[in-house]
């Protein structure tokens, strides 16, 4: 059978029928179905036609004596296909192989800020109320009985608020007294227009000379008036100016070393 091809294994030297489209699966690579020696089957074919002795002898030394049992091309496995290369070695994460403890110091920390938020908020209202405590007793009388509670115990106190934008004066005005010489009297009315109590303010008493050349009017002397100084004994200074009230105030004021043409008045909070 002219059509028939041969092929030898390298290995055991077993001699194999083959056909071109069992080679042409793996492009001639074959397996020897008795030693699994793997081979290219084209490049060891051989021919059983008889030949000259010369050939014969050849071919005995080159490729050793065939073995005695023609086995079938059914006999050769094609080879497998070449297997993958092991994964390599996964590398280590030194910084993150310790990670289920990271996150359990995470989650720690984070039950940590969640429980310290509503204390800090609190901490952050109080703060609040101690420092406004004279405008929300002010603008929430209600609210005063606590807030002086609490600061009878952190030694703070509720004072009325300082608004002098609250204060008006009204009918001034400076005479001498003619009983005695260098003696002013200064008369004016205060006036609280707010719906709150205020503290009581300073008031400044300017007294000024004539007006000179340049327009400029000099101050001959000045005197500060506290609260005490021109409220009367009885009033309670801690309380405040009561809300939308007026107070009149009568000051002696002992002018004996100067000369005044003038004078000017005006509340201020220290």
């Amino acid at each position: 059978m002219a059509d028939e091809l041969y092929t030898r294994c390298p290995g055991c030297t077993t001699i194999f029928r083959v056909t071109e489209p069992q080679l042409a699966l793996r492009d001639g690579q074959v397996r020897c179905g008795h030693c699994r020696t793997v081979f290219n089957g084209r490049e060891q074919m051989i021919s059983l036609a008889p030949s000259t002795q010369a050939e014969h002898e050849y071919d005995e030394l080159a490729q050793g004596p065939p073995t005695v049992t023609l086995r079938s091309a059914r006999a050769l496995d094609p080879p497998p296909p070449p297997e993958a290369p092991p994964p390599a070695p996964a590398e280590v994460d030194y910084e993150n192989r310790f990670a289920w403890d990271k996150r359990k110091q995470q989650r720690s920390r984070t039950g940590l800020y969640a429980a310290l938020v509503p204390i800090l908020m609190l901490a952050l209202v109080l703060q609040s109320v101690f420092h406004f405590r004279d405008v929300i007793a002010a603008n929430w009388p209600g609210a005063k009985p606590l807030l002086s509670r609490a600061c009878a115990v952190a030694g703070c106190e509720i004072r009325p608020l300082n608004d002098v934008n609250a204060l008006t004066i009204d009918g001034t005005e400076l005479l001498s007294d003619p009983a005695h010489q260098g003696l002013l009297i200064l008369t004016a009315t205060l006036r609280n227009r707010a719906r709150y109590p205020i503290d009581y303010p300073y008031l400044e008493l300017s007294l000024t000379g004539v007006q000179e050349s340049t327009g400029k009017v000099p101050i001959v002397a000045r005197r500060v008036l506290a609260p005490s100084d021109y409220a009367g004994g009885t009033t309670d200074l801690a309380a405040g100016m009561p809300p939308n009230r007026e107070m009149q105030v009568k000051v002696f004021i002992d002018a004996s070393s100067t000369t005044q043409e003038g004078y000017l008045l005006y509340p201020f909070y220290r």
